[in-house]
């Protein structure tokens, strides 16, 4: 009898587990029934930006914590398919630090070249997911908004790959309830323009903060203040952006920190992480954990230890994103097809437990990212996922910290060599701080013009940013590389 899996999300994680069973199937493997339950019209997960927040068009939470003008903060070449590379896809070398239409585009060539999208339901939220245990059996209901229909199905195994960065983490600041401004979750961060001539308060230290800070400073915010909890970020900031300790209230606009400082404000965005959250799954099945590199009762970070009929993808912090979610779905298929045997339940506690005191001895964000290649590195080995070379990747991450150390604001100028073809990115055409225009189309333009411009973007573009009202040497410093190695923090790339 044919083995039926449900595959939940149709993002980088889901794609690569159809993926993973399609590459299965050309080299003849046995057929198994895959339906994928995607929430959203389309595939790409958070790749696939939509003006909505809050709820989306058919009364579900929004899924994607996309926003305009957002460009990968991390190199491309750390993030690249074994099998299907950036310059495969665009049929030429491209820059290093793609903006999301770009990365999107991507995500989909793999995808649609390997035809998998007949396997999917689009518009479809997952309900509930009950296990019978007589039947061993996993029983799937979902509502299917094209027809406005609530059906249940039997399925034999459930990958659960509906991510972990969209359902908002939202602390509470006295104040809040009365304060004379906007505030916001980063999910709901949608346009910098938005913030154009206002003075912006960022709580949090970590990615989100830094990415839209920096978006809301190129698209011409007045002022910029982070606030930290344990550290500040520690970048060579432009002198219109400041930190600060932890905000301890508001009141009217006025935001007062626990050093006893205080700053008028106008907006307020929460940049405070995401929560796991699984509605669909009962207590028996769900994953509960903070953001971490090895969540526990996963065994190999992807099967659900106390039913091992059941699996999760990309449900750790990453450095690693597309290429280890392959590596996982690759390892996930093999388990199901019986290709690789698991222990009993006590060995895979065991060998998580090894991989978890290993996580709590890392001392730096060197030693992260090594941990996670070895994790990427050990499931490749168990699989035929084509093999790549995982310390040209750590180096690669390596060179990225240093160039964000050097400058925050033209890390994005520097370019890398692909792991996987051996060749050297261009330098974009228009440097990041005067590209305002974030197309697909703009972004792959090789004019005359845009060759031209290399190093210099034309003039009336770089007249838009230099008109903003920030003070002199902070416009000076969004054209040039500072050199002042000043940060040590937690420099990890965007999650999505």
């Amino acid at each position: 009898m044919t083995k039926r899996i449900a595959i939940i999300g149709s993002g980088p994680s889901g794609l690569a587990q159809l993926r993973a069973f399609e590459s299965a199937f050309r080299q003849g493997a046995e057929p198994v029934e895959l339906v994928c339950y995607e929430k959203q019209s389309d595939w790409g997960g958070q790749w696939n930006y939509t003006w909505h927040t809050g709820l989306d068009e058919n009364g579900e939470p929004v899924h994607s914590s996309m926003y305009r003008y957002l460009w990968s903060n991390a190199p491309k070449e750390c993030l690249e398919f074994a099998d299907y590379t950036f310059e495969e896809h665009f049929g030429k070398p491209i820059a290093s630090y793609p903006p999301r239409a770009v990365l999107w585009d991507y995500i989909k060539g793999r995808v649609e070249k390997s035809d998998v999208r007949r396997y999917i339901r689009f518009n479809t939220p997952v309900r509930q997911v009950e296990f019978d245990d007589a039947s061993q059996t996993f029983t799937v209901t979902a509502h299917d908004h094209t027809t406005d229909t609530v059906e249940s199905e039997v399925f034999d195994h459930v990958v659960v790959a509906s991510g972990h960065f969209s359902t908002p983490n939202k602390p509470e600041f006295e104040g809040f309830d009365t304060f004379n401004g906007r505030v916001l979750h980063a999910h709901d961060f949608r346009d910098a323009l938005e913030f154009h001539g206002k003075d912006l308060l960022l709580i949090g230290s970590s990615y989100s903060a830094e990415d839209i800070g920096s978006q809301c400073y190129k698209y011409g915010a007045r002022s910029i203040t982070t606030s930290y909890r344990s550290a500040p970020m520690g970048f060579d900031w432009p002198e219109n952006w400041e930190e600060k300790p932890l905000l301890e209230r508001v009141s009217g606009n006025t935001a007062y920190f626990i050093d006893g400082t205080s700053k008028q404000v106008d907006a307020i965005i929460l940049c405070t992480g995401y929560l796991h959250h699984f509605p669909f799954l009962p207590d028996s099945l769900r994953l509960k954990t903070d953001n971490r590199l090895w969540p526990l009762n996963l065994y190999q970070g992807v099967v659900w230890e106390d039913n091992p009929k059941i699996f999760y993808l990309g449900m750790q912090d990453q450095w690693y994103t597309f290429n280890m979610f392959d590596a996982q779905a690759w390892f996930v298929r093999d388990v199901i097809y019986g290709r690789i045997e698991l222990p009993s339940v006590e060995e895979m506690k065991r060998d998580s437990a090894a991989w978890r005191a290993k996580e709590e001895a890392l001392a730096d964000d060197e030693a992260c990212v090594r941990f996670q290649g070895e994790y990427v590195q050990h499931l490749i080995e168990q699989t035929d996922y084509p093999s790549f070379d995982i310390e040209g990747v750590n180096q690669t991450f390596l060179q990225w910290m240093q160039h964000k150390r050097d400058s925050i604001m033209s890390f994005r100028d520097n370019s890398y060599r692909s792991l996987m073809t051996g060749t050297q990115a261009p330098r974009h055409h228009t440097q990041w701080m005067e590209a305002m225009d974030d197309s697909l189309e703009s972004y792959l333009d090789v004019s005359e013009q845009g060759e031209a411009t290399e190093q210099k973007a034309p003039q009336k573009t770089k007249q838009k940013v230099l008109d903003r009202k920030t003070p002199k040497r902070a416009r000076q410093s969004a054209f040039r590389k500072t050199g002042d190695a000043r940060s040590q923090r937690d420099t990890r790339p965007q999650r999505a």
